[in-house]
């Protein structure tokens, strides 16, 4: 009995660590959706699709211009960044101060127009990036995890804990902070909103870099690849607090987490409706219930309006 319940116990423990593993790629592109909510009020429906092209141009680098992984990430950031930087000076910004839905109806045509270019430009052959942890597994404690989850799971949290450390001890998240939250009294003390936004779409795109090329060995790299991401990180998002940063990170792991565990119990009867055929329409689902029961999600709050 003992070791029947051992075993659970272990089958258990691995669901959860490659949860989170899938959790925080979620948690990254829930991230940026909420930098982006933060500052404009609306949805980038782009973001995945930037995420993907992001992920071709390291493939690229590595394929066709023999970079290593780590050079081909890190210069994959830079151009990303920078490119999230020059789509909003170009692109948003001579929109965002019209109707919403002006914007809106722009990050979808992006969508159109990135998905386009990435399959004139590579095909819509799906190609593999390797993963930069190896295929190695770890015994811990007995349970077998898997190098590419550890390393998934390492560089998402370095990468939140940076962020955290730019948005609380450095004067330009402080005026990042600002400029989402109250744009004109942060004009009135010297900061500019405008660079302050485009820099912040800048961060989006390059967190959007790092869900994609942590994706892209797990999955393979398709120029559809991150459109289901993308609704995983929205659901994501939605549970946590759609401008909570914290709650896109809780949200994403515990998103993950949630969903392999219903596969997991699926196989011992308890929940045996579901199906991975099941998993995307469960996001769906939970972006619904969390906008019929709690429309401010986990973290978010209550916006309160005098009549």
């Amino acid at each position: 009995m003992s070791s029947i319940l051992a075993a659970g116990f272990t089958d258990f423990a691995q669901q959860i660590v490659s949860g989170l593993a899938s959790g925080g790629i979620f948690a990254l592109l829930a991230l940026a959706l909420v930098i982006i909510h933060r500052s404009t009020g609306v949805i980038n429906f782009a973001q995945g699709e930037m995420a993907t092209l992001s992920t071709y141009v390291c493939w690229a680098l590595i394929a066709s211009h023999g970079f290593g992984y780590w050079p081909a990430f890190a210069a994959t950031l830079a151009l990303s960044f920078l490119g999230g930087i020059g789509l909003h000076r170009v692109v948003i910004r001579p929109v965002e101060r019209g109707n919403l839905l002006r914007i809106v109806i722009v990050t979808i045509g992006l969508l159109v127009a990135i998905n386009g270019f990435v399959i004139w430009q590579w095909g819509g052959s799906p190609q593999q990036l390797q993963s930069p942890f190896g295929v190695r597994t770890f015994d811990i404690g007995g349970v077998i995890v898997a190098a590419h989850d550890l390393g998934t799971i390492a560089v998402a949290l370095g990468i939140v804990i940076l962020l955290w450390l730019l948005f609380q001890y450095t004067k330009v998240g402080l005026a990042l902070r600002a400029a989402a939250v109250n744009p004109e009294e942060a004009r009135l003390v010297g900061v500019r909103v405008s660079w302050m936004l485009a820099l912040g779409w800048g961060l989006a795109a390059a967190l959007g870099a790092v869900a994609g090329m942590l994706t892209a060995p797990a999955i393979g790299l398709d120029p559809n690849m991150m459109a289901p991401i993308l609704i995983y990180a929205f659901a994501a998002a939605v549970l946590g607090g759609i401008d909570s940063p914290l709650g896109a990170v809780v949200g994403g792991l515990l998103l993950g987490a949630l969903l392999n565990l219903l596969s997991y119990s699926s196989q011992y009867g308890v929940f045996d409706w579901f199906t991975e055929e099941l998993r995307l329409p469960m996001a769906l689902l939970v972006i619904l219930l969390v906008l019929l029961i709690r429309p401010q999600g986990i973290f978010g709050q209550r916006k309160v309006s005098r009549v």
